[in-house]
């Protein structure tokens, strides 16, 4: 069985298309101290549905470094105080930032949370450049995603406004 994977970016702010406001008390929040266990647990439960597999060998001293690494933010989006996805940023050189993770907790799917999760996710990754930890002004946001991930992740990633660039095939 092969596995098709997608490369989109986004170029220009002005490119957003927003996802409807699901109302209600929904909060995208910066992990500001971010916990080994906390980020271990989302990226399990997350992405265990979607075979989400390379950091499932990560030692203590892995997550502690990705915890810790100043280029990487960790957003968690909380439905009424519950926590119910999350999305990890990277900035990259020459302005890029990488969407690395994003999704949804299994008891948060087909709620309509996820578009505007990414609408909140795109919104902080071209604002990166202007928070302390000093990251360079974003000049492009980008993802991949694969067949294997959630069956309307690749729509939600165009209806935001995301571009395909690049599209391999892989056994």
């Amino acid at each position: 069985m092969s596995t098709t994977i997608w490369y989109l970016e986004t170029t220009d702010p002005d490119e957003l298309r927003p996802g409807r406001d699901p109302g209600g008390h929904v909060a995208l929040v910066h992990a500001e101290i971010l916990s080994v266990e906390l980020s271990r647990f989302l990226y399990s439960e997350v992405g265990r549905d979607y075979q989400w597999v390379d950091r499932g060998s990560w030692g203590i001293d892995e997550w502690r470094a990705r915890t810790e690494d100043p280029r990487v933010e960790t957003w968690v989006l909380y439905e009424r105080g519950t926590p119910a996805g999350y999305v990890e940023l990277e900035g990259q050189d020459a302005g890029d930032v990488e969407i690395v993770y994003f999704g949804l907790l299994p008891g948060f799917l087909g709620r309509g949370l996820g578009g505007h999760m990414l609408t909140e996710a795109l919104r902080r990754a071209w604002s990166m450049g202007e928070r302390p930890a000093g990251h360079e002004a974003t000049r492009r946001v980008w993802l991949h995603t694969c067949s294997l991930d959630g069956e309307h992740a690749l729509a939600n990633y165009r209806a935001r406004g995301l571009r395909l660039y690049r599209e391999t095939t892989e056994p």
